[in-house]
């Protein structure tokens, strides 16, 4: 394991504290001197004279400047042998030294060694030197990761990634299912590469452009596949990392990031995520700083100010277009607005393709019919379903990815996980009368979407599920179609009465109910679908801003409100009795479809169509597959 600066200085600063406080104490001067010539056995200072008196004291070693003796004195109880013994003096004892040299006792001083200053020297100094050498390598160590000591001076500098040549690993090929806007930026990257070509028109340059769209739906993706295509500096930064606590850092941050780009034109600078920094501005209350106001400003004059940016193109990714300042989305700032929807049925087979590139997938595998099957899926939707479809082929231990495997991987994505399988009784039965209410309400209007499967198998937080396969990219939708979905989703609600009674009516159409009256309002009261007559009665924006509006106006007057909750109630009670009287008219059918799928759990469509076929008519559906 390799392991860093930060690491190892973290580990080698306190071993040399220790080490710093051991050197001292074992190079004192005085102990290294005696310890050389330590004897063995102690004696006083009383014992010494006595002996002195006796005249058994041969020789005397004076150390640490007088204040320690070594002796060595004849021991009689020892058959006079000689003994060395340790003694320590007295600091008044400078009678001794004459009567040492009375008696003809040899003497001998032993001054201390200088070593042992060059050695504190050492400690003294050198140690510090290294202490403080490891904490400057710190902290510049540390200067360089976002957020650490070093950090403290440079709030006001751009947290952008730059590259001056970005290998992202993705071109535009990589990028399937959106071919508009690969088209529109495909003529950046060609004004950057070739600028020739469109000067020698009188073209300028876009100096901004602005990628719109619901999440997943490859906007950074497109910022990459640039960032790879272009061969130019790239800049990249969120619009959340300008934004900081601290007043004035925001603009900062937007001015440095643009002097460097002016430094390295042309470039490219993306900002994902605008809409944290480029939100209205006066949305605040009161007066005072905002400071993401402020950096809002300072982004605006930087992007098309007094003295402009050129060569510098900015490119920014948001799915919250509605909320940006007015003076950002100007032509001048941002010249082009590219919007990402999500792809057609040709673009999901291609977004496939793609992601189905590093995939084994089983021969019967047909892309086609899983871009038929998934509708309003993004590009991030695709992908995450081959990728659930892979782990689901390696937990049953299959070599390659088959078609029950997509099938379940599309369930779990839009229902959630499955769950335990409901016992056989009361309460399955009514849930199954429940789902195939949906079923059969929905086969038998003309003009409400396919049955695609009916389940009692428990997906997420519902106990059974009725799945339609929806209309193929539809931008218009009929009042009869409306009416259609409002009836097939209050069927299930009309087989619980119908069949058990208004006693046993459950809430399993909570959210059924949900959904009925949402669309019910929007057809009175912002398309006109009915009685009030061709009125946009609600504004579609439903956003708040505090300090701007305080409250929700409402837009009529009392009287029209009562008359929008008759309308709304006149739809569902009209709907709602069309769906109890297919129930009662089919309930032979709907007895036979309830037990087939509490036997078998699960019914597709086209064997659920074929048994409605055999009691009743079953009316022609207009193709929801386009040919590709």
């Amino acid at each position: 394991m390799k392991l860093s600066w930060r690491v190892i200085l973290l580990w080698t600063l306190p071993a040399l504290i220790i080490g710093f406080f051991l050197w001292q104490g074992a190079f004192a001067p005085s102990q290294a001197d005696i310890g050389k010539n330590t004897a063995s056995t102690r004696m006083t200072y009383g014992r010494f004279l006595e002996y002195l008196d006796a005249g058994r004291v041969t020789s005397v070693d004076l150390y640490d400047g007088g204040r320690t003796a070594i002796v060595e004195a004849v021991d009689s109880e020892l058959d006079n042998r000689i003994q060395r013994l340790r003694v320590d003096l007295p600091g008044n004892s400078s009678e001794l030294i004459p009567k040492l040299r009375k008696d003809g006792i040899s003497l001998d001083f032993h001054p201390p060694r200088n070593d042992g200053a060059i050695w504190g020297l050492v400690g003294n100094l050198i140690f510090p030197m290294l202490l403080i050498g490891g904490l400057f390598l710190l902290f510049r160590r540390s200067g360089s990761v976002p957020g650490g000591p070093g950090q403290a001076m440079n709030f006001g500098k751009s947290k952008a990634r730059f590259m001056m040549e970005a290998k992202t690993g993705v071109k535009f090929d990589d990028v399937a299912g959106i071919e508009e806007a690969k088209e529109e930026l495909q003529e950046v990257v060609t004004f950057l590469k070739k600028p020739e070509r469109f000067t020698a028109v009188g073209a300028r340059i876009p100096k901004g452009v602005l990628l719109i769209g619901p999440p997943g739906t490859g906007k950074t993706l497109l910022a990459k596949a640039i960032a790879g295509e272009s061969g130019v500096p790239f800049f990249s930064i969120s619009g959340s990392e300008f934004v900081e606590m601290f007043v004035g850092v925001g603009a900062s941050r937007v001015r440095d990031l643009f002097k460097k780009a002016k430094e390295n034109a042309p470039c490219i600078v993306f900002i994902d995520e605008i809409d944290a920094v480029g939100r209205q501005r006066g949305a605040g209350i009161g007066g005072g700083n905002d400071e993401r106001e402020q950096t809002l400003n300072q982004l605006l004059t930087e992007m098309d100010g007094f003295e402009g940016n050129t060569g510098i193109i900015v490119i920014a990714a948001t799915n919250r277009v509605d909320v940006l300042d007015s003076a950002l989305l100007r032509p001048g700032r941002f010249d082009r607005q590219i919007t990402v929807d999500p792809p057609d049925i040709k673009g999901r087979l291609e977004v496939l393709n793609v992601h189905s590139r590093n995939k084994k997938l089983a021969e019967e595998v047909s892309l086609e019919a899983i871009a038929r099957r998934t509708p309003g899926f993004t590009g991030a939707d695709l992908a995450n379903l081959l990728n659930e479809a892979a782990i689901l082929t390696a937990r049953r231990r299959k070599e390659a990815i088959t078609m029950l495997e997509i099938d379940d991987a599309v369930d779990r994505v839009v229902a959630g996980m499955e769950g335990t399988p409901l016992v056989d009784s009361k309460s399955k039965r009514l849930i199954a009368y429940h789902e195939l209410g949906h079923a059969i309400v929905g086969t038998l209007l003309k003009d409400h979407d396919p049955v695609q499967k009916v389940t009692l198998i428990p997906r997420g937080q519902a106990q059974g599920l009725t799945w339609f396969t929806p209309s193929e990219d539809q931008g218009l939708i009929s009042r009869s179609q409306i009416m259609a979905r409002i009836t097939g989703a209050l069927g299930g609600r009309a087989a619980e009465q119908v069949v058990f009674g208004d006693s046993e009516v459950t809430t399993g159409a909570g959210n059924d109910l949900q959904q009925v009256s949402g669309m019910a309002r929007q057809m009175v009261t912002r398309f006109g679908m009915s009685d009030l007559g061709p009125l946009s009665l609600e504004s579609q924006q439903g956003e708040v801003f505090l300090g701007r509006d305080w409250m929700t106006r409402s837009e009529y007057s009392d009287e029209i409100a009562a008359r929008i909750d008759a309308q709304v109630r006149s739809i569902v009670e009209h709907c709602y009795n069309d769906a109890c009287r297919l129930i009662r008219e089919n309930r032979t059918v709907v007895d036979r479809l309830v037990d087939l799928l509490i036997e078998k759990e699960s019914i597709d469509g086209e064997e659920f169509r074929q048994i409605v076929a055999e009691y009743t008519y079953v009316p022609e559906k207009e193709s929801v597959v386009p040919q590709l």
